[in-house]
């Protein structure tokens, strides 16, 4: 198992507890020195504090017995946004820091019932609206790699936590990009897997560009968190009977692929869509065939029908729970969403989007009469500045966008989410921070993207434990 042991994968741990050679409370032990090293500098976790003490005990008796479970003694971070009963519920506002669960998310539970250990919970924006982590209730989340620089969104803290070395498993959610986003920042995996395969909670189960999922640093970790979520749930009537179990198998043989290099009128830096060409000979020498390809959608045509969705349901769901009279207590990229929702509602209707969801992904099947599988920029920028609220929009590579999220290609796949996509580290930029890509597939063909990833990771090859590749945090601790 390599060194240092904050960074050792779910299945090295797994191993290890399985020969005698660590436990789970000697893990625990470790991430928490590890906390306390960087958590000054990257704060990715909020203060609450969980109690782990049982679950360990049961882990280790179980290991001792030999009846452990998928997920047993595995330290698991948790996107706060995701309720534990009894455990704070509070959007990532300071409107709700009072605000008790009364429920647990259901993908909590199973993570529970396979024997992983929540361990810590993790910031996000307010009310998971930011495409950055940042807001009054906890501040600035840093990124690992560079910490004058974000984490992403809405699930920055889980990706930042993964990649500080503070567990080796994590959730995310993703309505808009949330889950792949912090993925490319951080260096780390992420899935948005097709709507309705992993069950969660009334009412944003029935929205259908809402999906939670697994994080981790490896495409075998992912594998084996989302095999645990994956499943039909009595308490979520829209999702759906477990598939087969998703493994990290890298051959590719006999498949094509499309690598994305431009959609639209979107700005890339040089530097995205060269870390997209980089992994040609990756999955060429796992045996696909590869081509070029393009996307024809304007940012302005997606958002208007992103923001036409969301303001149909997420953003209502925002106004009423704030009411009328806090709006001006609210973050600039909560106001802002709200404007821009009810805006593109009164422009466009819910017909008019509902007609553009159609031509998005009517586009779409096409391709995929062609392509096993698409591999795409997740951002147009390396890097959004930690400290930058950008409230008044955002220019890369000579493109305006009166909204960051705008920016960012990562919606279209919301826009189209029965297809399962997979964010993979392909690059690091020279900033330091990492670039990743998105890996799209079919409706519903969940193990083509695990595949796919899978030989992008074996041919860009092992980061974390290994000295050029590991988040240094030589940074002071900030205030």
């Amino acid at each position: 198992m390599p060194a240092p042991l904050h960074y050792a994968t779910a299945t090295d741990l797994l191993a290890a507890y399985a020969d005698g050679s660590t436990t789970p409370t000697a893990v625990v032990e470790a991430l928490r020195a590890r906390i306390a090293e960087a958590e000054g500098t990257v704060n990715a976790l909020t203060p609450e504090i969980l109690d782990v003490d049982a679950a360990l005990a049961e882990s280790e008796r179980r290991w001792a017995e030999g009846t452990q479970r998928p997920l047993e003694g595995l330290p698991v971070v948790i996107k706060e946004e995701q309720p534990i009963e009894g455990h704070s519920a509070t959007e990532g506002t300071p409107l709700f820091k009072d605000v008790v669960a009364e429920e647990t998310h259901p993908l909590i539970t199973r993570i529970i019932n396979a024997g992983g250990i929540p361990f810590r919970r993790t910031t996000t924006p307010e009310f998971c609206i930011a495409a950055y982590t940042r807001g009054q209730l906890w501040g600035i989340t840093r990124n690992p790699w560079n910490p004058d620089y974000g984490v992403g969104g809405s699930s920055g803290g889980s990706g930042a936590a993964l990649a500080a070395g503070y567990a080796p498993l994590a959730t995310g959610s993703d309505i808009g990009g949330s889950t792949r986003i912090p993925a490319c920042f951080n260096g780390v995996v992420g899935y948005k897997p097709p709507f309705g395969r992993n069950a969660a909670l009334p009412p944003f189960n029935a929205d259908s560009y809402c999906t939670d999922g697994p994080m981790a640093r490896s495409v075998a970790d992912l594998a084996l968190l989302q095999n645990v979520m994956a499943g039909q749930e009595l308490s979520d009537p829209i999702s759906l009977p477990a598939p087969a179990p998703v493994r990290a198998d890298a051959d590719l043989t006999g498949r094509t692929i499309g690598l994305v290099t431009a959609i639209g009128d979107y700005g890339f830096e040089d530097e995205v869509i060269a870390a997209v060409r980089g992994t040609r000979a990756w999955l060429e020498a796992a045996g696909a065939t590869v081509e070029e390809v393009t996307l024809p959608f304007t940012h302005r045509q997606i958002m208007q029908i992103a923001w036409t969705h969301l303001g149909s349901i997420m953003m209502p769901f925002v106004a009423d729970e704030i009411g009328e009279n806090n709006f001006h207590l609210l973050e600039p990229y909560t106001r802002q969403a709200l404007r821009l929702a009810q805006e593109a509602v009164a422009d466009l209707g819910q017909l008019g989007g509902l007609l553009g969801e159609a031509e998005v992904q009517g586009v779409l099947g096409t391709l995929f009469e062609r392509y096993d599988s698409l591999v795409a920029p997740i951002s147009g920028t390396v890097g959004l500045l930690a400290d930058e609220y950008y409230e008044h929009g955002i220019s890369i590579a000579s493109e305006d966008y009166p909204s960051h999220i705008e920016s960012f290609p990562t919606v279209i796949f919301n826009i189209a989410n029965r297809c399962p996509v997979i964010s993979v580290p392909a690059a690091r930029s020279g900033i330091g921070v990492p670039i990743g890509v998105q890996v799209v597939a079919r409706p519903y063909d969940d193990q083509t993207v695990f595949s796919v990833a899978a030989a992008i990771e074996a041919g860009r090859g092992a980061w974390f434990g290994s000295e050029e590749h590991t988040p240094g945090l030589a940074v002071p601790a900030r205030k």
